[in-house]
């Protein structure tokens, strides 16, 4: 499937701000069922980009905007040919919990068997494991427990947004029973860990279908969980809409949770305000929208975007004050 993303983020100042610094993960990755044909990134006002690849093999881009400026415009476009992910057995032998505790399997898995950030098991995920008798699953194989739990997680969590926050931990959908897919995709990974199983936060873009039941904000980015089974090898389950990740799904980037791989994340020095106006576009290359009607998807986005950030009084903290994006 030949897909095309826009991604508009811009970050407005209630007063100039002296300089920002910004990191993001945008950038479409390379492989794993997916072939990236092209990647841009425009800024306004214009800076000097930076890249590197972080710990997980992300590609991210860097760049500082020395001078003043009452806002801050990243547009990102990309075209992605993604294919039909393998086909996964009905069902695998209960020796793959054996397998999974193996020295070798934990030893090259450490990082996504650890909690970590967002994903931590905590009393309240405790209870809800209880509620909903998870521990049970492991009387049957791996991958139909880890199957099993996405369809749970799916439904009982209503999709959301407002609810919680990008900084919101797992306890507040747990205790609301609502959340959008970044508090889904934590939970699981808690979850799966807690089980020995390996699990990834898969940051990025999800092409929506309404028709085949997806829940997702389609002008929003995306986030899902990749488990490592040893017979399987790593693939992808979207606890938002109940489905495996496909060739609708477009892996950005993949770290232990959302706080390594967030679509923007930097800093602003001034004693002020800001807003934060997202836009998503995920189509079929031959029904790509033109750039002013893509522009006016950039809207001021609700408290569930972070739309409001305030800064400390006086400006403390040298003065600088973060600024990120939630995934829908």
């Amino acid at each position: 499937m030949l897909l095309e993303i826009r991604h508009v983020t811009q970050y407005l100042y209630d007063a100039p701000v002296r300089e920002s610094v910004m990191e993001v993960w945008m950038q479409p990755q390379k492989g794993a069922g997916q072939r990236l044909i092209s990647f841009e990134l425009e800024l306004d006002p214009p800076a000097q980009l930076f890249s590197y690849a972080d710990t997980f093999g992300n590609a991210v881009y860097h760049f500082d905007v020395p001078q003043p400026h009452d806002r801050l415009t990243m547009v990102a476009r990309s075209a992605v040919d993604t294919q039909p992910a393998a086909p996964l057995p009905e069902a695998l032998d209960h020796g793959e919990w054996d397998r999974l505790r193996s020295d070798f399997v934990r030893g090259e898995n450490f990082d996504f068997l650890r909690p970590h950030g967002f994903a931590v098991e905590t009393a309240a995920l405790r209870a809800f494991m209880a509620e909903k008798r998870l521990d049970e699953l492991k009387v049957i194989d791996p991958l139909r427990a880890v199957l099993e739990l996405n369809r749970i997680i799916y439904e009982s969590f209503a999709y959301e947004t407002g609810v919680t926050d990008a900084d919101s931990p797992i306890d507040h959908a747990l205790e609301a029973r609502r959340g959008v897919c970044q508090d889904f995709t934590h939970i699981m990974i808690a979850i799966c860990r807690a089980w020995g199983v390996p699990a990834r936060y898969v940051s990025g873009y999800l092409f929506t279908d309404r028709k085949a039941g997806d829940r997702s904000d389609p002008d929003a980015t995306h986030a899902w969980v990749e488990v490592f089974l040893p017979s399987t090898r790593w693939f992808g389950l979207d606890p938002t809409n109940n489905v495996l990740a496909g060739e609708r799904h477009v892996a950005a980037a993949v770290g232990r949770d959302y706080a390594d791989v967030p679509p923007s994340r930097g800093v602003y020095k001034g004693a002020t305000d800001s807003q934060l106006a997202v836009g998503v576009s995920v189509r079929r290359a031959r029904a790509a929208m033109t750039e002013p009607e893509f522009i006016r998807l950039a809207q001021p986005a609700s408290a569930s975007r972070n739309g409001r950030r305030r800064g400390p009084p006086g400006g403390v903290v040298h003065d600088q004050q973060q600024q990120q994006q939630q995934q829908q």
